[in-house]
């Protein structure tokens, strides 16, 4: 089930939508609740690696290569969303789940246009630095509402897979034991 949620979101990033409304933010969080080690922050940054190089081969706009700077700093905000997960997973309310996206969100937006700043796109001043978070704050709403729909519908479709229902090895394993 999580390597389907993977290559799906890897696949979204393709479809039209508006800016920055995309699975990536809730696939970190996902990966940082239910992966263990490592491997939760090799699942969203191969997703967006992969589908950065492929979007720069195939010159989609908004998708491949710019300023390293930049694209550092947009790599290390979506990976922020895995130690968030890790403590969503340490949660037990129904709180987490928005939580826990809005708090993602924020930290791509803080450390992301932070790298925008540094990349050059703003003069290179307080105001400059003011500007570029004013300018993104349209962008900062379209992150936090896809977040929190791509959230809620990832965990949303692994709770509903894991209910007895829809996992019979576990109804087996319950009859057996029953």
């Amino acid at each position: 089930m999580f390597y389907l949620l993977t290559l799906l979101v890897a696949a979204s990033r393709f479809l039209p939508h508006p800016p920055n409304v995309a699975c990536l933010g809730a696939l970190g969080l996902f990966a940082g609740c239910y992966l263990a080690g490592k491997r939760a922050y090799v699942v969203p940054l191969a997703v967006l690696a992969i589908s950065d190089l492929v979007g720069q081969l195939l010159g989609i706009a908004g998708m491949g290569f710019y300023s390293p700077i930049t694209m550092a700093t947009v790599y290390a905000g979506a990976l922020l969303a895995v130690p968030v997960g890790r403590w969503m997973s340490n949660q037990h309310s129904w709180v987490r789940v928005p939580a826990g996206s809005i708090l993602a969100s924020t930290l791509f937006f803080v450390v992301s246009n932070f790298g925008v700043w540094l990349g050059g796109w703003y003069p290179m001043t307080g105001a400059g630095l003011l500007s570029c978070y004013a300018y993104a704050i349209p962008f900062y709403g379209y992150t936090v509402t896809g977040d929190l729909v791509f959230t809620t519908l990832i965990f949303g479709c692994y709770a509903l897979s894991q209910l007895p229902i829809c996992a019979p090895r576990q109804l087996a394993a319950v009859a057996i034991r029953g």
